[in-house]
């Protein structure tokens, strides 16, 4: 029932041991380089409760993956003195951006169909596989449908990652839990043979000591848009295409350049592709 044609998409596992860093763009399509130096500025609206995306750090600063990446837009563009970064409650960045206090959120806004009425949304620049961990002695490798069959699965019960579980690996015996700690818990004590969840999440657990060094990531990344949403993208005024295309450009040739991979290894150590 598992291909990479259908909704679940398995992406190449590393042979190596080296971290992966997503690629979302095709490094030989050519975007036209927009000209914003009419602009008198580039504010991005944010949060600072999304850690590692958006955070204050031990000196009081604004920090985060966001808000590097932010920065990093601003110089491929060639208006970094024209970047300004702004955090605000959650709850008040779509009135910030409608009464012009903005011009683009950078926040983890989804780009749902609802969304895409009120916003108008550059490409997503990162999406979150579910991926599966196992005790690293009895961690197998891809393809994992037969080689989990009958096995107990931990999953987050009415949690979207369940969905997929059940429906692309029927032949599992899904275990679910209302709360993570005792997922984990189960599968250290060996009482789960692995764990599916949201990969971000679970590279967090498996670096963090709670963990012990038990565990790693078996299989996978897979990629469910239908499950899982398409990913982060940064949200514009709906009247404003130009500026998401704009920073579709821009990430793209932040992307083909490295820099992409260099501030996603930096907030992510453990890669969670």
């Amino acid at each position: 029932m598992l291909a990479t044609a259908m909704s679940l998409t398995a992406l190449a596992a590393p042979a190596a041991a080296e971290p992966q860093v997503p690629v979302l763009w095709d490094q030989k399509e050519r975007l036209p380089k927009p000209d914003l130096s009419a602009m008198p500025r580039l504010r991005f609206l944010t949060t600072t409760d999304f850690p590692p995306f958006n955070f204050i750090d031990k000196n009081g600063r604004l920090s985060g993956f966001h808000v590097d990446l932010a920065r990093a837009i601003c110089a491929e563009l060639g208006i970094p003195e024209k970047c300004q970064i702004q955090a605000l409650p959650w709850a008040e960045l779509d009135g910030a951006l409608k009464a012009g206090e903005g011009e683009a959120l950078i926040a983890g806004v989804p780009a749902t169909a609802d969304n895409r009425e009120q916003y108008a949304f550059s490409r997503p620049y990162l999406q979150f596989p579910a991926r599966f961990i196992m005790k690293k002695p009895q961690a197998v490798t891809e393809p994992l449908v037969d080689k989990l069959a009958g096995k107990r699965v931990g999953v987050i019960a009415g949690s979207a990652h369940e969905r997929v579980l059940r429906d692309y690996f029927p032949q599992v015996q899904a275990v679910t839990f209302s709360k993570p700690e005792w997922l984990f818990g189960d599968l250290k004590a060996d009482k789960l043979d692995a764990v599916f969840g949201d990969g971000m999440r679970l590279s967090f657990w498996l670096a963090g000591t709670e963990a012990e060094g038990c565990c790693r990531f078996a299989g996978g990344p897979y990629l469910a848009p239908e499950y899982l949403g398409t990913g982060l993208a940064i949200a514009a005024k709906p009247d404003d295409q130009r500026l998401a295309e704009a920073f579709d450009y821009a990430l793209h040739e932040i992307s083909a350049k490295g820099t992409f991979a260099e501030l996603y290894l930096r907030y992510f150590p453990v890669s969670f592709y």
